[in-house]
């Protein structure tokens, strides 16, 4: 990779342009010795790469776990309301980031952000089945015989749902488990058999939860091993 796209890769604030301008006033290093080349081609590998004195730890991709708070649209901008990427701290921005997957602007919890396309498609496509699990809050008891309805396969405007699972918690309160995502699936998933959602919380997406000591807003990375899993989570139904 050119030395100038890898440097303003890997920090926000770092235009190309500024990069190169770093690159020819000598504060970068490679494997210790300054580089004065913006063209020069780092080997992501073997070569060590160093700004103001501190090592550039390369990651081709960012995944990141954010616990979206209510009134946050889950877009890379939006005219009227602030967006998921804007409340990512600046440290944890860079370019091509985005929200794999969207939760209704009143949907709390669990939203991946990346900028790995290939492992959003991979989760947001409608053959992967990858597996969300939400907690619900509901204005009315839940009907008795939900789950089996839900586990069934509920059909909304004629079509029919994979199978959901769900677990009552309270009279009103349940984990529902689906392996699709419509519009307002869970919404209308209730609205269908004549109850209403007032709180909705996304807990986990692919296997990996939602980090308890995220309050709402906070984020933070993933670790390699909950990368792993949501890589190999597609398809297991």
């Amino acid at each position: 990779m050119r030395l100038d796209k890898f440097i303003s890769s890997q920090y926000p604030d770092i235009s190309r342009k500024n990069s190169r301008e770093l690159i020819r006033s000598g504060k970068v290093l490679i494997n210790g010795r300054p580089c004065l080349d913006p063209e020069f081609k780092v080997l992501l590998d073997s070569d060590s790469v160093s700004l103001f004195g501190k090592n550039v730890d390369f990651k081709p991709f960012l995944y990141i776990m954010l616990n979206k708070p209510a009134g946050i649209v889950c877009a890379t901008r939006d005219r009227l309301s602030e967006t998921v990427l804007e409340i990512i701290p600046p440290e944890l921005r860079r370019p091509g980031l985005f929200p794999a997957g969207r939760l209704d602007k009143d949907t709390v919890g669990f939203v991946l952000i990346t900028d790995d396309g290939a492992l959003a498609h991979s989760i947001l496509s409608p053959k992967s089945h990858v597996r969300k699990k939400y907690f619900v809050r509901l204005r009315d008891p839940l009907p008795q015989n939900c789950a089996e309805i839900f586990a069934d396969g509920i059909s909304l405007d004629g079509e029919r749902l994979l199978p959901a699972e769900l677990e009552k918690v309270s009279e009103k309160d349940c984990f529902l488990t689906i392996r699709e995502g419509k519009y307002h699936q869970i919404k209308r998933m209730f609205e269908a058999v004549g109850n209403e959602v007032v709180y909705l919380k996304r807990l986990e997406i692919a296997g990996v939860a939602l980090d308890p000591e995220l309050s709402e807003g906070k984020c933070r990375e993933l670790t390699e091993a909950e990368i792993n899993v949501i890589r190999s989570a597609k398809n297991h139904l």
